[in-house]
């Protein structure tokens, strides 16, 4: 009997993940609730958990695989193991999982006798795909390779980076052996669970010379394997369905063997193409109506300029284009708008300096301002309840909980955790909650629930030194609130110019469904509260 170990709900508008590494390996016992590996998303790093005693009878989706939600990564087995096959006890006897290991080892050692035997148990390869890389992103551009094929390569290893339009990040080996094959190559466009490349077991590396024989051996052995195989069921559907001729296809798999992303490009290129071609012979048609050359309907190639003596063209990368689209994305999307206000922060910071000794011995936690600012929204959020809804196609969804995000940057990125129930804590424990969040993002321990689900976002730029900024809203949030740096400012005080800490706040809102005046009652209202804080015990 055996029970599958499955892909657990990945949480909202997360539908895949990445196999990161195995805790357990074949064979292994294992107990209910005991970790048996890690599952990585575009936010999140988690464990999956056993759901029954037994041993570790098969690992379905290896280290590196990319894995929908509800997929079979394994199954949990009530027998032993001997040499990665279930062993029952009408035929397996007394065996062990030690005992089936001697016995294996025993039996490999004629092995090095020949060459061939070892060429052929050799023979499978393990593919290298392309992870999960986040939400609503689907394709990737390999970056570099870190090896080269024939080169050893070792489990977790870093194999290639690729770029996305928000991350670089790197893809390891999901198992030792060697770089047997390169399917994309540096510069290739691939999609999410594409295949890279493959690693097989064959060894490269030996004292005696014999690594490249092992290595050619493996190599010579597939040959046929792929002269035989015309095409795979995938890229023979594809090559049907839109009446394809494979030879005029360029292959670059293994000894040119055709594959899926070949033909997607192909179809791409053919797709281009008659848009491109008709741009010429058509450009007389709107010289002969004028009331159309303001709006071309084929949009012209771009024509690189000529380049000056002490300039140097570098192509863009893909995530700088990225960046710059999904820039434009959200200007087009929502109704962007930012007010701006200044507060003196001299009576917090008088505050802080009064009782942060005090505060951090009974809290275990030091007083920032970032508790203050909370508390100062939230007020300012029951007072202006539009900037804590969010639009719903024709509707407007008010709420009655406060999740606060706050912003915090982590060496991955950019994460916003939600402060829950915000309105409900005390300072200290706003403190203490944003305190743990905050390591958690650090150290990439975040859950998905922990990441999603705010209605409202507060990000502090003053941490890097940023004196103004204009934030972009998290969507569907409708507004989010813009912390600066403190600044020593002159200011008149009761007639009287005074040098006083200031920090200029922004607010970023939804002018669909945020009018200005709203959007200025709401700094001023925050603005009140922290300049006189015991607003903030009292709730007036």
């Amino acid at each position: 009997m055996a029970t599958p170990i499955v892909v657990p709900a990945l949480g909202e508008s997360v539908t895949e993940a990445t196999v990161a590494k195995w805790m357990k390996q074949v064979g292994d016992q294992v107990k209910v609730d005991e970790a048996l590996l890690e599952l990585e998303t575009d936010k999140v790093t988690l464990e999956v958990f056993a759901t029954a005693n037994g041993t570790l009878g098969e690992i379905a989706a290896p280290a590196g695989a990319t894995v929908a939600v509800g997929a079979v990564l394994g199954q949990i087995t009530d027998g032993a193991i001997a040499g990665g096959e279930i062993v029952s006890g009408a035929n397996g006897g007394g065996a062990t999982p030690k005992a089936a290991a001697t016995a294996a080892k025993a039996a490999a050692v004629p092995a090095k006798a020949s060459a061939a035997p070892a060429a052929s148990s050799a023979g499978s390869a393990t593919p290298i795909t392309v992870p999960a890389l986040g939400e609503s992103v689907t394709e990737a551009t390999v970056a570099k390779w870190s090896k080269k094929v024939g080169d050893a390569v070792k489990a977790d290893e870093a194999l290639l980076e690729l770029e996305t339009d928000k991350v670089t990040l790197e893809v390891f080996a999901p198992t030792s052996g060697t770089l047997g094959e390169i399917v994309a190559p540096q510069g290739s466009t691939v999609a999410v669970g594409a295949v890279l490349g493959r690693i097989t077991d064959g060894a490269v590396v030996s004292t005696n010379g014999s690594g490249a024989a092992a290595a050619a051996a493996p190599a010579a052995t597939s040959a046929p394997a792929a002269k035989a195989d015309d095409l795979a069921p995938a890229v023979r559907k594809l090559v049907a369905e839109n009446n394809l001729d494979p030879a005029k296809i360029n292959g670059t798999g293994k000894d040119g063997r055709l594959l899926k992303e070949d033909v997607l490009a192909y179809l791409e290129k053919q797709k281009s193409a008659p848009a491109a071609q008709p741009a010429a012979p058509a450009q007389p048609a709107p010289v002969a109506r004028p009331a159309t050359p303001p709006q071309p309907a084929v949009e012209l190639p771009h024509v690189p300029r000529a380049l000056g003596p002490n300039e140097e063209r570098v192509p863009m990368s893909r995530l700088r284009r990225r960046i710059a689209e999904r820039l434009k994305q959200a200007q087009n999307n929502a109704a962007m708008l930012t007010t701006f206000n200044e507060v003196d922060m001299g009576a917090v910071m008088a505050l802080r300096e009064k009782y942060k000794d005090g505060f951090e011995k009974r809290h275990k936690v030091k007083l920032g301002f970032m508790g203050f600012f909370v508390r100062a929204a939230i007020q300012a959020l029951k007072e202006v309840p539009a900037v804590n809804a969010e639009i719903d196609g024709p509707d407007i969804i008010y709420k009655n909980h406060y999740d606060v995000g706050v912003a915090v940057g982590t060496e991955q990125g950019l994460v916003v955790p939600v402060v829950r129930d915000a309105d409900k804590m005390s300072l200290a424990e706003i403190e203490q909650r944003i305190a743990e969040l905050g390591r958690r993002a650090r150290d990439g321990k975040l859950s998905i629930e922990e990441l999603t689900g705010g209605t409202f976002t507060i990000s502090n730029g003053g941490v890097y030194g940023s004196l103004m900024s204009t934030p972009i809203l998290n969507p569907p949030q409708s507004g989010i609130l813009g912390m600066h740096k403190i600044q020593q400012r002159p200011m008149v005080v009761d007639g009287k110019i005074e040098a006083r800490p200031m920090m200029y706040l922004a607010l970023s809102y939804d002018h669909r469904i945020i009018d200005g005046r709203e959007a200025v009652t709401f700094l001023v209202r925050l603005k009140d509260c922290l300049e006189d804080p015991q607003r903030l015990i009292l709730e007036i």
